[in-house]
């Protein structure tokens, strides 16, 4: 981090210790609180006359993977690309991640499909919880989550934060790379465990048969895995040919990190950035009570158009910055119970009985509109008051 930026970093955590009345200065009408955070200081490595106009081009620069055929790459190839509307969906969850996603691999001088996990792995899902406890993007599972430096407490489960569990995930597939010597088997390792992969080579050299990842006596969920980012991959580089409609992503930065020094609610915080509670949490998913700790010196993403926004209102706020910790925790999915719809309930009225808020409940079970069926079962944050 270059001093200029560091001086300029440690000047706005200063002011956001103080009071919310307290003015920036003179200062900010020098320059904006986005230009502050601008890719040039959050991402030093690239140039911002990126020599590809679009992420997916970008991503195709960088496809350095051997291929893989067969039937299997065959068969999901065919798969997703019968299922267009189901692949653009999958595609624009990705939206707030990707640019992060890609740049991190970059700046590491990793192969760009490695990008292509998370869409395999949680369908681009910071909230999504497997029955094995694998929770985020990247699915961690607790213990190789606290092996790669993952806060998990009682308020924050980093495993799910985009910047902290993208940089864990590519140290892990960096490690499993070397551990392997081959790509390929480095992501079965990544599905399956280095050391079942490892045995599995074991055996079959012990056989005199052959060790590549074809060839290995499988699990079908790991024999699948590396077939489906191949199938991702052939899509993804030939669009036209698979009739893919893929969504325009610019190759620039989506969100940006704001150092937070006060305790803050989550539902606040996205009233003061003006975005709905969704697309907050969908940037800051890891806060599983609803509260933003400054003490442990957490930061916030925000969109690079809301920066400006959320610390002008942050400025002119009256009142307690945490209100509702107690009586509406936020609890994501992991430590949530289940409604199953009756007869007559609705959003609002289940909202209410878990004390909790309709716009938690969509971004919960991911709901495009209000609509229940009697039967359908939800994940509610909480107990019952």
């Amino acid at each position: 981090m270059n001093s200029a930026f560091y001086n300029r970093v440690l000047a706005v955590a200063a002011a956001l210790t103080l009071a919310s009345c307290t003015s920036f200065g003179p200062e900010r009408t020098e320059v904006s609180m986005a230009e502050r955070y601008a890719p040039p200081q959050m991402f030093p490595t690239v140039d911002l006359v990126a020599p590809a106009p679009d992420i997916w081009k970008r991503m195709r620069l960088g496809f350095a993977i051997p291929n893989m055929q067969g039937e299997e790459v065959e068969y999901w190839t065919n798969y997703y690309a019968s299922r267009p509307e189901r692949l653009r969906l999958l595609a624009e969850k990705a939206t707030p991640y990707l640019f992060y996603v890609i740049e991190e691999i970059n700046r590491r001088g990793l192969p760009s499909e490695l990008a292509l996990v998370p869409f395999i792995e949680s369908g681009w899902d910071p909230s999504a919880f497997s029955r094995a406890q694998a929770a985020g993007l990247w699915q961690f599972i607790p213990s190789t989550a606290r092996h790669f430096k993952l806060q998990q407490n009682e308020w924050v489960d980093e495993r799910r934060d985009p910047v902290a569990s993208t940089k864990a995930a590519l140290d892990y597939l960096e490690y499993l790379f070397e551990f392997q010597g081959d790509w390929h088997l480095a992501l079965a390792s990544y599905n399956w465990g280095e050391g079942s992969v490892h045995r599995a080579i074991k055996r079959n050299q012990e056989a005199g048969l052959p060790t590549d990842y074809l060839a290995l006596d499988l699990p079908e969920e790991t024999r699948a895995y590396y077939p489906k980012l191949q199938a991702l991959k052939n899509i993804i580089n030939q669009p036209r040919r698979y009739r893919a409609s893929l969504p325009k992503l610019d190759n620039r930065p989506y969100f940006v990190e704001v150092p937070r020094l006060q305790d803050i609610d989550v539902e606040l915080a996205a009233e003061l950035a003006d975005m709905p509670l969704e697309d907050f949490i969908a940037l800051n998913p890891g806060f599983r009570r609803g509260v933003i700790m400054g003490r442990q010196a957490r930061r916030v993403l925000l969109p690079i158009g809301q920066v400006d926004t959320f610390l002008a209102n942050l400025e002119a706020h009256e009142g307690p910055l945490v209100r509702n910790t107690v009586k509406t925790p936020f609890m994501l999915a992991d430590s949530a119970q289940v409604h199953r719809v009756k007869p007559g309930d609705t959003l609002s009225q289940i909202a209410k009985r878990y004390q909790t808020t309709v716009a938690l409940l969509r971004s919960l079970n991911q709901l495009r509109n209000t609509r229940l069926q009697v039967g359908q079962e939800l994940k509610v944050p909480g107990s019952q008051g």
